[in-house]
C-alpha cells in the first residue's frame, strides 16, 4: 500500500495538486526546500526532509536527501526479512512513492551568456540517486518523474490502494530513460566545455520526441520524428507551421535536405526538392525573379515537391507557386497576401523558419546508421571562393562564368553522387543525380537543359578521371567546368578541354553525397 511519499520537484507543474490528491488518500508526504515551501503555502501537510534525516539541508542545498534514512527507506525490499527488520531497528519507515523531477540543466545551460558555474550548480546530485534507487527497487516503490503520470498513479492508488507492479516497471524504465538522457547532456556540454575530443570512445547522444508519424518512408513502416536536445535555431525542429495537415517521414526528410542547400545562398534564392535532391535553383533580386529561375529548370520535377525561400514571401511569388502542386512551402516569413493565396489550397503544408538561413556550426555532426553501427562524420561545411579555385586550362573564366561555377558548385554539393549540376546565370539548367557512371549523369543533365545548354557551366561533385565527361559536355555546349580535380588522368580532362576550347578549374575539394 501506498503509506509515504517523497516529493521534490524543480518543475512543479501540477505538483501541488497531485499532493493534495495524496494527502486526501491518506499518504504521508516528505518533502525538500522549495516543493516543502510550495506545498505548504498550499495548506498541505508536509514533513521536512530534515526531520527525517535528523540533519539541516547544507552546503546551498547540495546536501538534503544524501541519508541512509532516505535511502534505506527506498531501497529496502519488502519481501526480505531481514531487510525489513534492519528498518525497525534503525526507527527507519520505508518510503512507497518517490516523486523527483531534476534540475533544470538543459534549461540552464540553453540561457544566453550562461557561465560554467551555474551550469554545474543545475548539476542534479540527490534527485538521480533516490529516482534510480527507487527503480531498482520498482516491485516495492513507484517513482515518478514525469508530471504526465501524476493522474494514472492517482487513479490505481484511488482503485486498489497501491500501483500495479506493471505499472511500476513502467515508471522505473522511464527513470533509467530519463537520468541517461540527463548525464549524456552533462557530459556532451562538459566534453565541449574542456575542448575534449571530438570523437570520443564511447558516443552518448540525447533526442527528443517532437512527433509521431503516421508512418515512416512507406506506409508499412512505423516511425517518429525526433529533435536534437539543445538550441534549433534555424533548423526544422524549430519551424511553424501555418497551415496544412501534418508533416510525414517524407516531408521532413526532403524539406531538410531543401534547407542545408538553401543556407548555401545569402542572396534572394528559391530551392525546389524532389526525393531530398535539388531539381530546381534560381538566385535574383527579388525572390520572385528566383522562383521563376527554380521553376523553368524542371517544372515536370517540381509538381509535389517543396519549395524553400531564404527570404519572405510575397503575393506574386505565392500566386505563381500555387499554378502547381506543392507538398510544402517554407520561408522565414510571408505577406498577409501571400499567406491568404497559398491558404486558399487545402493541401498545401506552410512552414515558416525563423533564422533560415543560419550556417550550420563547424562542430555540428552528421549520422549515418548502418545495420550494427553508426558512421559520425563532421557536416559537410566546405566551400570555396574565387581566389581558391586553380584555372587548368588555356581558357580562363570570364567573371561572369566564375559566379556561376561557384552557383553550381554550391548545388552539386547537395545533389545524390554521381553528380553533375548544368547552370547560366544563377539558374538550374539541368541536374543529373545519382548516376553510376558519370557520363551518364553528364548526358542525364544535358538532356534536362535543352537547348539552353550553350554556353552554360558544370559542376561535377568528383574528379574527371577521363576525357570523356568533357566531350559530352563540349558537344551539349558547355562552356566552363567546375570539378575537384585530384585524378591522376586530370591532363586527359584538360587536354580534352583545350581542344573544344572549356575553361576549367580546379577547386581541391570533394563533394560526395551518398
Amino acid at each position: 500500500m501506498i503509506k509515504r511519499a517523497l516529493i521534490s520537484v524543480s518543475d512543479k507543474t501540477g505538483i501541488v495538486e497531485f499532493a493534495r490528491e495524496l494527502e486526501g488518500l491518506g499518504v504521508e508526504i516528505i518533502s525538500t526546500g522549495g516543493t516543502h515551501k510550495t506545498l505548504n503555502e498550499a495548506g498541505i501537510k508536509v514533513i521536512n526532509i530534515s526531520d527525517i534525516t535528523g540533519f539541516p539541508e547544507c552546503l546551498d542545498g547540495r546536501v538534503k536527501t544524501l541519508h541512509p534514512n532516505i535511502h534505506a527507506g527506498i531501497l529496502a525490499m519488502r519481501s526480505n526479512p531481514e531487510h525489513m527488520n534492519r528498518l525497525k531497528e534503525l526507527n527507519i519507515q520505508p518510503i512507497d512513492l518517490v516523486v523527483i523531477n531534476l534540475y533544470p540543466f538543459k534549461q540552464t545551460i540553453l540561457k544566453n551568456g550562461v557561465e560554467l558555474e551555474e551550469a554545474i550548480e543545475n548539476i542534479d546530485i540527490g534527485g538521480p540517486t533516490m529516482i534510480r534507487a527507487a527503480a531498482k527497487n520498482y516491485q516495492d516503490v513507484a517513482v515518478v518523474v514525469d508530471p504526465a503520470d501524476y493522474q494514472p498513479v492517482l487513479e490505481e492508488i484511488k482503485t486498489n490502494g497501491d500501483i500495479s507492479k506493471e505499472t511500476k516497471f513502467r515508471l522505473a524504465w522511464k527513470v533509467f530513460e530519463h537520468t541517461s538522457s540527463y548525464d549524456a547532456l552533462i557530459a556532451g556540454y562538459l566534453r565541449e566545455k574542456a575542448g575534449g575530443e571530438q570523437f570520443p570512445s564511447t558516443f552518448t547522444v540525447t533526442f527528443e520526441k517532437a512527433q509521431d508519424m503516421r508512418y515512416g518512408e512507406n506506409p508499412h513502416q512505423k516511425a517518429v520524428f525526433y529533435k536534437e536536445t539543445g538550441s534549433n535555431e534555424g533548423v526544422l525542429p524549430s519551424a511553424k507551421q501555418l497551415h496544412g495537415k501534418e508533416l510525414s517521414f517524407n516531408n521532413i526528410n526532403d524539406t531538410n535536405g531543401a534547407l542545408e542547400l538553401l543556407k548555401e545562398f545569402d542572396e534572394p534564392t528559391i530551392v525546389a526538392v524532389k526525393h531530398t535532391n535539388p531539381c530546381g535553383v534560381g538566385s535574383a533580386p527579388t525572390i520572385y525573379e528566383a522562383y521563376i529561375k527554380a521553376y523553368d529548370c524542371d517544372p515536370v520535377s517540381i509538381f509535389g515537391g517543396i519549395i524553400a525561400a531564404n527570404t519572405e514571401i510575397d503575393k506574386k511569388t505565392a500566386e505563381e507557386i500555387n499554378k502547381i502542386f506543392v507538398e510544402i512551402v517554407i520561408a522565414p516569413s510571408y505577406s498577409g497576401e501571400a499567406l491568404e493565396v497559398l491558404m486558399s489550397k487545402k493541401n498545401i503544408r506552410i512552414l515558416q523558419l525563423n533564422d533560415i538561413s543560419r550556417k550550420y556550426s563547424s562542430k555540428a555532426l552528421d549520422f549515418k546508421k548502418v545495420g550494427g553501427g553508426l558512421l559520425v562524420q563532421e557536416v559537410n561545411t566546405a566551400l570555396v571562393n574565387i581566389e581558391d579555385l586553380k584555372v587548368v586550362t588555356n581558357n580562363r573564366p570570364t567573371q561572369e562564368q566564375m559566379e556561376d561555377l561557384l552557383f553550381a558548385w554550391k548545388i552539386v554539393k547537395h545533389v545524390k553522387s554521381n553528380a553533375i549540376v548544368i547552370v547560366k546565370d544563377k539558374q538550374t539548367l539541368g541536374i543529373g543525380p545519382g548516376q553510376v557512371n558519370r557520363v551518364r549523369a553528364t548526358q542525364n543533365a544535358v538532356e534536362r537543359a535543352g537547348d539552353k545548354v550553350k554556353g552554360a557551366v558544370l559542376a561535377s561533385d568528383a574528379f574527371f578521371p577521363f576525357s570523356d565527361n568533357v566531350e559530352a559536355a563540349a558537344k551539349a555546349g558547355v562552356s566552363a567546368i567546375i570539378q575537384p580535380g585530384g585524378s591522376i588522368k586530370d591532363q586527359d580532362s584538360i587536354d580534352a578541354c583545350d581542344k573544344y576550347d572549356i575553361a576549367m578549374v580546379f577547386t581541391g575539394i570533394r563533394h560526395f553525397k551518398h
